[in-house]
């Protein structure tokens, strides 16, 4: 059946569907969810950075909170300290070339997050091997590791000192939540430093 009746229903039942997951993580890890605030909180009071980093549709969410950080999500308050390790084309595109793909997030961290600061990893199953380096290279340098995942983690939430994990499969809704959680935990944050 196709139609602006059944057009509507897939609509509200992707809508439905959305808040049902929402409802199920904000009941199920709202704990952690402050956790991860208080550990953003901890990184940017002491002047450490958040670096974000992910590919696809996370890589844009990094930029996105990134960006909320810097300049401001609801509140005029002095700049906070955010990097997304995903916007530098000519960086990302000679790492690759000369290193490999791998290697892309990696290697910012190794040159620019020290201990102190917090690396973001947004990741919808936590297997994509330019995540799992990035992690790595993190824990190498004594640098905090906070992952956002999907799909049971996979290897990524081993190598991260908090995670949130949507227990979904769709990319589109993890990607969905994430974003919406972030943007929770920046106005969290916010609000905290703000004063």
């Amino acid at each position: 059946m196709t139609g602006p009746g059944a057009d509507a229903a897939r609509i509200r039942d992707g809508l439905n569907d959305l808040a049902a997951l929402a409802g199920r993580v904000a009941a199920e890890q709202a704990e952690q969810i402050v956790a991860i605030a208080d550990r953003y909180e901890r990184t940017l009071r002491s002047g450490g950075t958040l670096f974000f980093a992910g590919n696809g549709g996370s890589a844009a969410d990094a930029q996105h909170i990134a960006t909320e950080y810097v300049v401001r999500y609801q509140s005029n308050r002095p700049a906070m300290r955010a990097v997304a390790l995903t916007t530098d084309t000519s960086l990302l595109t000679a790492c690759a070339n000369d290193m490999g793909f791998d290697e892309v997030f990696a290697r910012q961290v190794e040159a620019l997050a020290e201990p102190g600061d917090t690396v973001v990893l947004h990741s919808t199953s936590g297997e994509s091997p330019n995540v799992i380096r990035a992690a790595q290279a993190a824990k190498a340098r004594g640098v905090g590791v906070v992952a956002f995942l999907g799909k049971g983690g996979g290897q990524v939430k081993d190598l991260a000192d908090a995670t949130l994990i949507i227990p979904a499969t769709d990319a589109a809704r993890i990607q969905e939540l994430h974003l919406a959680i972030e943007h929770v935990i920046c106005d969290l944050v916010e609000n905290r430093l703000k004063g």
